[in-house]
C-alpha cells in the first residue's frame, strides 16, 4: 500500500467509524427529550425509564464521538497540510463554530446526567433539549466544511494564490444546505430505525414489553418520518449536484455519453471501457427529470469530462445505488408502520421483525451515501481547484498508521458493542423498576 492509499484508506476509515456516532450523538438526545416531556407530563415511570436508559447511551455515543471527531480534526493537518495550509483559513468559521456546539452540548450533557432530582424538573429538561440542538448544529456545520470542499466559495484563486477570503459566503455555500438537510434527515432515519430495531427485539423476547413498546414508538416515529422526507431532499440534493458537479452525477448513473432524454439507470454492472451499463433497468427520461426536472433535458455524460478527472465510476455506482435502495426499503417500512399505526395494529410481529431487519439499513445507507459525497469528487480534493493527490502529506510510513488506527478502531467498536450490550440486557435491572424514586417528587 502507497503512503497516498494509506492516507486516503486511514481517513476513510476515521469517518465511517465516527459518522455512525455523530449520527447518534445528534439525534438520540432528541429522543430522550421527547421521553422526558412525555413523563414530565404524564406522570408515567416508564417514561422516566426510558429517559434514564437513553440517557446513558447519549453519554457513551458522546465519548466515543468525541474521541474519534478529535483524531479526525489531527488527521487533517497531519495527512493533508497542503489542503490545511490554503484550506483552513477559508473554511476554518464552520470549524470553530462546531467547536463551540460541542462545548455547550459537552456542558448541557453534564447538566442533564447529573441533574436529576437537583434541578427544577422543566429546566432539567430543557438542558436535555439543549443538548440535542447542539448535538445537531455541531453536525451542519461539519457538513457545511465538507459541503464548501465540493462547491469551493468565498476566494477568489488568482495564480495559485487564495485572495479576497469570506469567510460567510465560504460557510453558506451553494452546496451546504442541501448536504445539511440530506445529512441530517438521514441521520434520524439511520438512528430511529437502530434504536427502534433493538427494542422491538425486545418486544418479541417478551422482555420489559411495556418499557420497550415505549421506547419503540417515539424512536420509530421520528424515523419514518425521517425516511418519509428523505426522497425530498433527495430529488433536491440530486438536482444540486447536477448544476455543480456533472462528473459525480455521472459516475453515480454510470452515464457515460451526453443525451437528451437521458434513462435513470437502476443497478447494473459499468463497463467504464466500453462505456456502458450491464445488466441494468433503465427508465427512458428519468435522469433527465432527475436532474433537471424534464424529461427531454440534456444531460451532460463522462464524454465531455477529461478522463483524467473521471471519479472512479464503478464504486460511485455502487454505492448510489445502494443508498437509494435501502432508502425506499426504509420508505416502504415507515408507510407500513403508519398504516399499522392508523389501524391501531403496531404490535403485529411480522412488522416488529421488519423493524429488527432494519436495524442496520440506515448506517449502511449513510456510510454509501458518504462514498458517494467523497469518491464522486475525486480527483479533486476541492473541487475544480486542488487535486486530492496534490494534498497528502510527503510524510513516508503512513500505512504504519493505517493498520495502527484499523487496530484501534476495530478495539474501540467492541467496547461500544459490549456496553450497549450490557445497558440492553440489564434493563430490568437498572431502569425498568415500577419502584424506581421519584426525584421530582
Amino acid at each position: 500500500m502507497d503512503d497516498f492509499l494509506a492516507a486516503r484508506s486511514q481517513m476513510a476509515l476515521s469517518l465511517g467509524f465516527h459518522i455512525v456516532f455523530s449520527c447518534i450523538g445528534m439525534v438520540m438526545p432528541f429522543f430522550m427529550a421527547v421521553s422526558h416531556y412525555l413523563w414530565l407530563k404524564t406522570n408515567a415511570i416508564v417514561y422516566q425509564n426510558v429517559t434514564k436508559a437513553w440517557s446513558k447511551g447519549v453519554a457513551i455515543f458522546f465519548a466515543v464521538g468525541a474521541v474519534s471527531g478529535t483524531v479526525l480534526s489531527f488527521e487533517l493537518g497531519l495527512l493533508w497540510p497542503t489542503f490545511m495550509k490554503h484550506a483552513g483559513p477559508i473554511f476554518g468559521m464552520p470549524f470553530s463554530l462546531e467547536g463551540t456546539a460541542f462545548f455547550i452540548e459537552a456542558i448541557a450533557l453534564g447538566f442533564y446526567l447529573y441533574g436529576w432530582g437537583r434541578f427544577n424538573p422543566w429546566f432539567h429538561w430543557v438542558t436535555g433539549v439543549v443538548v440535542g440542538i447542539s448535538g445537531l448544529t455541531s453536525g451542519i456545520l461539519v457538513v457545511a466544511a465538507n459541503a464548501w470542499m465540493n462547491s469551493p466559495a468565498g476566494f477568489d484563486f488568482v495564480n495559485g494564490q487564495y485572495l479576497n477570503v469570506d469567510p460567510i459566503q465560504a460557510m453558506f455555500n451553494k452546496a451546504w444546505f442541501s448536504q445539511a438537510l440530506h445529512m441530517s434527515l438521514a441521520a434520524f432515519a439511520a438512528t430511529g430505525f437502530a434504536v427502534a430495531g433493538v427494542h422491538a427485539l425486545m418486544i418479541l423476547k417478551n422482555k420489559n414489553v411495556d418499557f420497550h413498546r415505549k421506547a419503540f414508538k417515539i424512536a420509530a416515529l421520528f424515523a419514518c418520518l425521517a425516511a418519509i422526507l428523505q426522497p425530498l431532499s433527495g430529488d433536491h440534493s440530486a438536482k444540486d449536484v447536477a448544476q455543480r458537479q456533472p462528473a459525480k452525477l455521472a459516475a453515480m448513473e454510470a452515464h457515460f455519453r451526453t443525451e437528451k432524454g437521458a434513462s435513470l439507470v437502476i443497478g447494473g454492472i459499468p463497463d467504464a471501457d466500453a462505456e456502458r451499463v450491464n445488466y441494468a433497468i433503465k427508465i427512458p427520461g428519468g435522469l433527465s427529470f432527475l436532474a433537471h426536472g424534464d424529461f427531454d433535458a440534456e444531460v451532460k455524460g463522462l464524454d465531455q469530462i477529461p478522463k483524467s478527472f473521471h471519479p472512479p465510476v464503478a464504486v460511485t455506482h455502487y454505492a448510489f445505488q445502494i443508498m437509494v435502495g435501502l432508502g425506499m426499503a426504509m420508505l416502504l417500512l415507515s408507510l407500513l408502520y403508519l398504516w399499522a399505526l392508523w389501524k391501531k395494529k403496531t404490535d403485529r410481529s411480522w412488522l416488529l421483525k421488519l423493524f429488527v431487519v432494519a436495524i442496520p439499513l440506515g448506517f449502511i445507507a449513510v456510510e454509501a451515501g458518504w462514498t458517494v459525497t467523497e469518491v464522486g469528487r475525486q480527483p479533486w480534493i476541492i473541487y475544480g481547484i486542488m487535486r486530492t493527490a496534490d494534498a497528502v502529506t510527503p510524510m513516508p510510513g503512513i500505512a504504519y498508521s493505517f493498520y495502527l488506527f484499523t487496530a484501534v478502531y476495530l478495539s474501540l467498536a467492541g467496547v461500544v458493542v459490549f456496553m450497549l450490550y450490557r445497558q440492553i440486557k440489564m434493563v430490568d435491572q437498572l431502569y425498568d423498576r415500577p419502584q424506581g424514586v421519584k426525584e421530582y417528587h
